[in-house]
């Protein structure tokens, strides 16, 4: 691979790096396995470095566009607002032609609705009572608004300063014809939803929807469903990565628990990787677990075993499944390459969800043609002691809130172990503790991650 400076964790460019094209990834790297640990920027860049931009697009109605990718900047037709318009109820004037510090009088010649107009000009002296979203008529530049004035027949009166175009929406000003109103590789929340709507949109071209399939292994994993045996756990991992994924906008193709079994094990690859845009798995990626899926995954791909300098979710695994050569079995996914990416995530559910977070989610924003993403990271004044350990990144489970000084401060909720699912549903983010630092004081500062993604 070629050597590249990485960025801060918490730069912009530590997400989407521009990185040269790697050698493949294998399933035996010394300089991981032979005991070194890959800090997690690094991790970053090697796994981006081996996805590529979509480019396959299709054209979706707006009401279902919502977690989409915009494939084409979304270039505006009109002007938003298309007329120059009130931005309260109240009264339409010249505020240019007032006298300062003086009680002014106005005669109101009319009244103007919102869809309406005022067919005349205005003149010095008049008003006309206009309401919100109306447009402004010609001879008036400011709007006074209805609680600063009052009525005695036809006559209006206010007293005070008023600015030239106060309350007042200039045409265009929001969105202007002909400009970019969304540019591609925006992610389509509400907001943009709306925006496109303002713009008369009816259909977006966009991205095609990422499909991943999800399984989980080992033998002591069973169903819910049935009795749970002696030194047996209910499957947890594989809920918890479809949520993710849905929330994310993919479609999630459900594989189950796959037994201990090397045969089993490479038919599903195969076949998951024909389904796919990728494949992400639980368990089995320790360096003391079974040699089957090592041995699995070696057979069907290249996929490399790594030790991430990070608590907690030590063990990673990262490849792609299929071959140079040949083309991915009934692959109609409509990537450019016959190449399926695979993570193989850790057992512990905390590990899973902390992984997910920091590996798979920036490679599916890439692969959905998300430009420019990152996590959100924010700095919060640690309310006690942060234990960590150096060298490493620890991805502790905290409660971020504004105390009573108007801070933003943040707690760990407690017992941290990976196997401790409840630490991350009491949580809204996660502490990340840098290499340096081995703990952080009460009254320090420390980033955090909040949940939102």
């Amino acid at each position: 691979m070629t050597e590249t400076i990485f960025p801060e964790a918490n730069s912009p460019e530590a997400v989407f790096p521009e990185t040269t094209a790697s050698e493949p990834l294998s399933c035996f790297d010394p300089a991981v396995n032979g005991g070194a640990m890959l800090p997690v920027a690094e991790s970053i860049e090697r796994i981006l470095s081996q996805l590529s931009w979509p480019q396959q697009n299709e054209e979706v109605a707006l009401a279902e566009a919502v977690n989409r990718v915009l494939a084409q900047d979304q270039i505006s037709t009109i002007n938003v607002p298309q007329q120059t318009n009130s931005a309260m109820d109240g009264y339409a004037i010249c505020a240019a032609a007032l006298k300062e510090n003086e009680q002014q009088s106005f005669k109101v010649v009319g009244q103007v609705f919102a869809g309406g107009s005022y067919p005349g000009t205005v003149s010095p002296g008049e008003a006309v009572e206009i309401m919100t979203g109306a447009p402004v008529p010609a001879g008036t530049d400011s709007i006074i608004m209805r609680e600063m004035t009052e009525l005695q027949g036809d006559q209006m009166t206010f007293s005070g300063p008023v600015a030239v175009g106060q309350h007042v929406r200039q045409r265009g000003e929001d969105i202007s014809a002909g400009s970019a109103a969304l540019s591609a590789g925006c992610l389509i929340r509400p907001q943009e939803q709306g925006l496109l709507a303002s713009l008369g949109m009816q259909k977006v071209k966009v991205y095609r929807q990422l499909t991943v399939a999800v399984f989980s292994t080992g033998d002591e994993v069973v169903p819910q469903g049935q009795p749970l045996p002696e030194n047996c756990i209910y499957d947890t991992n594989r809920f918890t990565l479809m949520g993710l994924l849905q929330r994310m906008g993919c479609k999630v193709i459900d594989l189950g628990i796959i037994e201990d079994n090397q045969q089993v094990m490479e038919s599903t690859l195969s076949e998951a990787a024909g389904q796919a845009d990728m494949v992400i798995s639980s368990g089995g990626v320790s360096m003391g677990q079974a040699d089957y899926i090592k041995l699995a995954l070696q057979a069907v791909g290249e996929i490399n075993f790594w030790r991430i300098a990070m608590r907690p979710g030590r063990p990673l695994a990262f490849g792609q499944l299929g071959s140079d050569t040949g083309t991915v079995a009934g692959k109609e996914t409509g990537t450019d390459t016959s190449k399926t990416p695979f993570f193989g995530l850790p057992g512990n559910p905390v590990a899973v969800m902390v992984t997910f977070l920091q590996f798979v989610q920036p490679a599916l924003r890439k692969m959905m043609g998300q430009r420019d993403w990152q996590p959100v990271r924010m700095t919060a004044v640690a309310e006690h002691t942060l234990k960590s350990r150096l060298n490493r990144i620890d991805y502790s489970r905290g409660i971020y809130r504004i105390n009573d000084q108007g801070q933003l401060v943040v707690s760990s909720t407690g017992a941290q172990g990976s196997g401790i699912l409840t630490s991350m549903v009491q949580a809204n983010c996660l502490i990340e503790i840098g290499e340096p630092l081995a703990q952080v004081e009460a009254g320090q500062s420390v980033l955090i991650q909040p949940f939102g993604d």
